[in-house]
């Protein structure tokens, strides 16, 4: 990596707390734009539960479509905060630094994001407890095991508690910091938040071990969170959706989509909070390269999907094939997937200077989340309205309508607002993991064995 001026703690301190302890007017525009749009988003969603599910677009026997393509997009998005943490923190991958609370920060908005669809999707949300905390004990009416209602909260709500954790963890020290360096409201806020922690050795060893045990403990309910939002489909007889490939291609899936998510949010913050010094074209560059191998792999999964519907030679997975490809409509998504998911994108990231030019990564891992959506309404759509497998029916055209595109504008909108207000309380970037990066960098270069060391002010 290139070599940059080392920045002493009062000037870490500073410039990442800078827009933590001083609001800029542009903050209050930007948060009323995005207040505005989930306000629209919730008021769209009092309406379909006013008149109905007929606001939207769902024909029988397409009933999953934006709605549940919206859920398993931004559960892919959450597998960002594992990949570049916890994975990263374990493997001791220095660049990681200035970008693990972003991502983790990334991870538990979208999740909460995706929490809320299965809710939307049923129309009837006040029998969420029933469906996911089973209580009718005077009838015996139980829901079935088997649902996606059952698994998809068991596994969502695990993992926003582990991601919850792992994220207040790391910020304990930064709190501290942000403590000391405070008066009034904003200094009692972050001392009650802070947990007394002071920085002593004994409060350090215990913060690290608790930061490496959750990055430990985190990695499996990564791999079974996307699993098993794999084996709603893959449980079902619908021709196309029951592959046993499903659950790897699921999960690499979303870390395509997540990384892809975190260079696009690293640019945007490097942007409006000036942190050039500190999220360098080197960070883009060592995602760039970490995307090539992961862009690969999901397309290696994704081949193999398309080679298990083809060669089993069944009629209907034929079919179904031939209707994503072929068919209008979705021949056109189809395309549009394809040259943003990998087509476009990976192409640039095999070149060193398109890597280390964040304009460029910002685009083209925006691509990758265009394409990555359109990938999941493809795997979604297409198959419910194949036609044979319903001859009864006498309607299954799906169209999405305006209610569908405002709730999907809104949960962006939703995801923005959430990192944007977690920016302005706490700081984007640790504090403790620059220091402590400067510090081993400072070690290493007048050959001093490498100590886990942090300085805070």
């Amino acid at each position: 990596m290139q070599e940059r001026r080392d920045l002493p703690p009062p000037k870490v301190n500073d410039d990442l707390l800078r827009f933590s302890l001083r609001t800029p007017l542009w903050f209050w525009f930007a948060a009323a734009g995005l207040g505005l749009v989930v306000a629209i988003g919730v008021y769209n969603f009092g309406l379909m539960v006013t008149y109905g599910l007929q606001v939207l677009g769902l024909t029988y026997p397409v009933y999953w479509a934006v709605l549940i393509t919206n859920f398993v997009f931004w559960v892919g998005i959450s597998h960002a905060g594992v990949m570049i943490s916890a994975i990263l923190r374990l493997t001791q991958a220095e660049w990681r630094r200035p970008v693990t609370r972003a991502a983790e920060v990334l991870t538990v908005f979208a999740l909460a994001t995706a929490a809320l669809f299965p809710l939307i999707h049923t129309g009837r949300p006040w029998r969420a407890i029933y469906w996911v905390f089973p209580y009718d004990f005077a009838r015996g009416i139980w829901p079935d095991v088997r649902s996606a209602l059952i698994w998809d909260p068991s596994a969502i709500f695990t993992y926003l508690t582990g991601s919850s954790m792992f994220v207040y963890v790391a910020l304990l020290p930064d709190l501290a910091v942000a403590r000391d360096r405070s008066t009034g409201w904003r200094r009692r806020l972050y001392g009650l938040l802070a947990l007394g922690f002071h920085g002593t050795a004994r409060q350090w060893r215990l913060q690290t071990i608790a930061g490496i045990l959750l990055s430990a403990l985190i990695l499996p309910v990564f791999v079974s969170v996307h699993s098993i939002v794999s084996f709603d489909f893959a449980m079902a007889i619908v021709p196309g959706w029951h592959s046993t490939v499903f659950a790897p291609y699921f999960v690499i899936g979303a870390v395509h989509s997540g990384v892809s998510a975190v260079a696009t949010l690293m640019a945007v913050l490097r942007r409006i909070f000036r942190l050039e010094d500190y999220i360098t074209p080197d960070h883009f560059d060592a995602l760039g390269r970490l995307l090539v191998v992961v862009s690969t792999t999901w397309l290696f999964f994704f081949l193999m999907d398309f080679y298990f519907g083809i060669y089993s030679r069944e009629p209907a997975e034929l079919a179904m094939w031939e209707l994503r490809v072929f068919t209008w409509p979705y021949n056109l998504l189809f395309a549009i997937f394809l040259l943003t998911g990998y087509i476009i994108p990976v192409p640039f990231w095999l070149f060193r200077r398109c890597r280390r030019n964040v304009a460029v990564m910002f685009w083209t891992s925006l691509l990758v989340n265009v394409g990555m959506w359109l990938e999941r309404y493809i795997l979604i759509v297409p198959p419910l309205s194949y036609k044979h497998m319903f001859p009864f029916t006498w309607m299954t055209v799906y169209e999405p309508r305006p209610a569908e595109y405002l709730l999907v504008i809104a949960s962006f909108a939703l995801v923005s607002l959430g990192i944007l207000l977690f920016s302005k309380i706490f700081p984007i970037i640790p504090l403790f993991d620059i220091k402590e990066g400067q510090v081993l960098k400072q070690e290493v270069q007048i050959g001093r064995v490498k100590v886990p060391a942090v300085i805070r002010e």
